[in-house]
């Protein structure tokens, strides 16, 4: 009786068995994606995303997060606006890793982790080209963001649905400096219109107080440490403790001190607990001559990865070689220190094709300053900027908080 019993059963007991299977597994394929699946794996040892290749994608240019009429775009980048030729073909090209994936930010996802928290670039215009490119794509995640200039900043938003606020305090060299005009007739005699002093040891005042502000900081210096923006009329005179450094420091070695002096103040006044960031150069593409010799950058696709020594090599003594020997002091300033290195130059010196050139919204633009071959189009390269970006904060946040 009982064998016939479990014979009648068993067929009973496997259906229930497979309909039980049936039924997790639509639960679980129901269930929501976790917050790291939506981001790409970079903290395992082999992956470097900031080494790789850009790689022709024609999907790419279906799916952007932002056009023409982003009320965060400054005019002379909106070069949907200012109809840069071959726009939509230069932003077919995907930058691809080596050792992992990149995937682009999700802003939903990625305001949703900044929740209550705030991020804050320093720097110089390029910066702000990287902060453009940030608030057009997270406007994407919340339509209600609002325009944000407080404790300084140049230029931000606040994201409302999230409490997360984006902002750019403008600060080329970092340290403080201000115009001083000669004020005796020794000035005509040599030549000299007055000085420009910088106070090696104090921080310019659009970022001395923002400390208890950001949980995440970028910063950047380097595009104005030249002679076209302090010529000998107008030099640099660097200054410590309130006093003239003797004997006076030429440029190079001012540059050298200024970022000791504000990287120290970095360790200092921000908390281990911040994220602290230093982009590392954004390379300039001149060709045939500087921005003032009739340099040009009217490109229509990256360089080959054999080309960019011929560049930026500073062997080479070529146009755009800065980038490189201003990254080499940058570096070793940064040694034993907290502050990351987000060392976006070598994906970007590949795209000489992707900037404004002479399409910057002024008829006049380049009678008066030449071609922009230094700053982006946005859309652009700074979008993968902030897929990189948006990668190391998860990651860091992933560490400290075990999201």
């Amino acid at each position: 009786m009982s064998s016939k019993l479990t014979s009648a059963l068993f067929p009973l007991l496997i259906l229930l068995t497979f309909a039980s299977l049936y039924f997790f597994s639509s639960l679980l394929s129901l269930s929501p994606i976790s917050k790291s699946q939506s981001f790409s794996i970079s903290n395992n040892k082999n992956c470097n995303l900031f080494n790789g290749l850009w790689v022709f994608d024609p999907s790419r240019k279906t799916n952007p997060f932002y056009d023409n009429t982003c009320p965060f775009h400054r005019n002379a980048w909106n070069c949907i606006r200012n109809q840069r030729q071959n726009l939509t073909f230069i932003n077919s090209w995907k930058w691809v890793p080596h050792g992992c994936g990149l995937n682009r930010i999700d802003p939903v996802r990625f305001l949703g982790m900044m929740r209550n928290r705030n991020i804050g670039f320093v720097g110089d215009s390029l910066n702000e080209n990287f902060l453009v490119s940030f608030l057009c794509i997270l406007r994407f995640g919340d339509k209600g963001a609002k325009k944000w200039k407080k404790k300084g900043s140049w230029r931000g938003a606040y994201f409302p649905k999230f409490n997360v606020t984006v902002a750019y305090h403008r600060a080329v060299l970092l340290s403080k400096y201000k115009w001083q005009p000669k004020q005796s007739e020794a000035g005509i005699e040599d030549g000299s219109e007055g000085i420009y002093r910088v106070d090696v040891d104090v921080p310019a005042d659009d970022w001395a107080k923002i400390s208890g502000f950001y949980d995440v900081l970028v910063f950047n210096t380097g595009h104005w440490w030249n002679y076209d923006k302090f010529p000998k009329e107008k030099p640099l005179v660097f200054y410590k403790e309130g006093q003239p450094i003797v004997p006076p420091l030429g440029m190079s070695d001012g540059l050298k001190v200024v970022l000791g002096n504000m990287v120290a103040y970095i360790q200092k006044e921000f908390p281990r607990n911040k994220l602290k960031l230093w982009r590392l150069q954004s390379p300039r593409h001149f060709y045939g001559g500087d921005w003032n010799q009739n340099g040009s950058c009217l490109f229509n696709k990256p360089l080959e990865e054999n080309e960019l020594d011929l560049w930026f090599e500073p062997r080479n003594n070529g146009v755009n070689k800065e980038a490189r020997q201003m990254n080499r002091v940058i570096e070793e300033a940064l040694k034993g220190t907290d502050i990351q290195l987000l060392a976006l130059t070598h994906l970007s010196e590949f795209r000489a094709d992707a900037h404004p050139a002479i399409w910057l919204g002024r008829q006049d633009a380049v009678a008066i300053w030449g071609q922009d071959c230094m700053h982006w189009c946005l859309p652009g390269v700074p979008d993968t900027w902030v897929d990189i970006l948006s990668q190391l904060i998860h990651d860091s946040f992933h560490r400290t908080d075990g999201l």
